[in-house]
């Protein structure tokens, strides 16, 4: 039983946590990932590259992607005593305040992607109700609120509910999806899918276009860790790294084939001006309205998934770092139904806050979702960097000792994709998730003064000057114009 549980049982008397199956597991992982990012992927990708470009990035995002996938998978049987995933990973590895970091990163990540999702049901809901806009009007904001804190009220009801639901909705979102491939492969245009080959005049060089779709892959895998920060619920551990692999594998020849297979119904530069969901557009083109109306329903479903799997997985990361007096421990309470509501609660304010400041930008969708990029790649790279340090050098907790040339590899693509991926996003977003991470310093301090012990060691200190040094770049790129919300 792990320190979580242990603690959770022993502070609250509370019942075991719910023991979730390898089918519900998998689904929480298809669940997370298949949400907003792959309604958006025709014009995302149209706006950067032509076919060439997305065949080449598909590829090195489905290779690193997989390496990610696998190190999740080794971590969950190495070090099985570790739960949250990505936050557990980071600490272990790296120590308490990159612990913090990733834990805080990925938290604040998924609240980002979080407005996403209400932001493009509301700019769907407004193809019919233009009092809607694109998701940014005032009765967009209020009509998401509500959602928002609905949501809060279905999963402080208890986990076992949550995760049914999400398992049912999984299934029907995954439905239109694969009719959009298949009923687009009818209306598929061999000369339009040539001349959307090599990209058009805006696209630029071929390397330029593949780095530019790189945020994009990575918002749709968002989640694939998803099985490994909800371990301590799993019924068995070793299901944890199983349904990682299934889910990726499950989504990947999806998100690749919704993307190449809409560059044969027409042209780029009129997939990169369609309204987002652009999907629902690419399918108008080909069959009419319907097609529309049908990717729309697909679309508010699946994004409602995404965001229940979402909000569970973020809620945890508080809870289990608060657990282990990594954050303030007002964040570590949970009810008899094993909610943990404090963490949850702070979840659906911070999503509650970023939605109506980002109703403020002239594109909201496409910052919000490229700046949840940015948030999670130091979690990933931190955990890819953990499995190769215990690949290479294995502590005394690691099960089965040094590891095999295999894990070792695996570990090292995973950390040179995450660095290229740093690299890909571009200092815009590298100084905003600075912006970010800094302030929240101040959760890990009353963490520590909880606690009695010394705030920052010596390579703690670094890391701060470090982030805080960003965060002030940042905040003056902002004033001088270099960054436009």
């Amino acid at each position: 039983m792990s320190h979580a549980d242990t603690s959770d049982q022993a502070t609250t008397g509370s019942a075991p946590a719910a023991k979730l199956t390898l089918l519900t597991l998998t689904t929480m992982v298809v669940g997370s990932m298949v949400g907003a990012g792959v309604f958006s992927l025709p014009s995302r990708f149209a706006d950067e590259t032509g076919v060439a470009g997305a065949l080449i990035a598909w590829a090195i995002a489905g290779t690193g992607m997989l390496m990610l996938a696998f190190v999740f998978q080794t971590l969950a049987v190495r070090r099985p005593d570790l739960d949250a995933g990505v936050y557990a990973y980071a600490k272990a590895g790296f120590g308490e305040y990159l612990g913090f970091f990733s834990a805080f990163g990925y938290w604040a990540s998924a609240c980002v992607g979080n407005v996403t999702y209400w932001v493009l049901i509301m700019s769907t809901v407004g193809a019919i109700w233009p009092g809607l806009g694109e998701g940014d009007t005032g009765l967009a904001v209020l009509l998401s609120s509500v959602g928002l804190w609905g949501f809060f009220l279905l999963i402080k009801r208890g986990v076992k509910e949550a995760a049914a639901i999400n398992r049912v909705v999984t299934v029907a979102k995954i439905v239109p999806i694969l009719f959009f491939v298949v009923l687009t492969l009818f209306y598929f245009k061999a000369d339009v899918f040539a001349d959307n080959f090599g990209g058009a005049d805006y696209s630029g060089s071929l390397f330029d276009q593949v780095r530019g779709t790189m945020l994009a892959t990575v918002f749709v895998f968002l989640g694939v860790e998803g099985a490994s920060v909800y371990s301590r619920h799993a019924k068995r551990r070793k299901d944890v790294g199983k349904a990682t692999i299934l889910g990726f594998l499950s989504v990947f020849a999806v998100f690749a084939s919704v993307t190449i297979v809409s560059y044969g119904i027409m042209p780029m530069n009129e997939i990169a001006a369609l309204r987002q969901p652009s999907m629902a557009g690419v399918l108008e083109y080909a069959v009419g309205t319907w097609g529309q109306v049908f990717i729309s329903v697909g679309l508010i479903i699946s994004v409602l998934g995404a965001y229940l799997a979402w909000t569970l997985m973020s809620a945890e990361v508080l809870f289990v770092a608060a657990k282990d007096e990594d954050m303030p421990r007002f964040l570590g309470g949970s009810t008899d139904a094993d909610v943990p509501v404090p963490a949850l609660l702070m979840t659906t304010c911070l999503t509650q806050v970023v939605l109506i400041v980002t109703s403020f930008s002239d594109d909201a969708f496409n910052f919000a979702l490229d700046l949840t990029s940015s948030l999670s790649l130091i979690p990933y790279l931190l955990a890819a960097a953990f499995a190769a340090k215990i690949a290479l050098r294995p502590d005394d907790l690691t099960h089965g000792g040094r590891g095999t040339r295999g894990e070792l590899v695996v570990g090292a693509i995973a950390v040179v994709y995450t660095a290229f991926l740093l690299y890909a996003a571009g200092l815009k977003f590298v100084l905003v998730s600075f912006i970010i991470y800094a302030p929240a310093t101040i959760l890990f301090v009353m963490a520590r003064r909880e606690q009695d012990r010394r705030l920052f060691s010596p390579r703690e200190l670094v890391i701060l000057a470090i982030s805080t040094a960003g965060a002030v770049v940042g905040v003056i790129a902002l004033v001088v114009g270099w960054i436009s919300l």
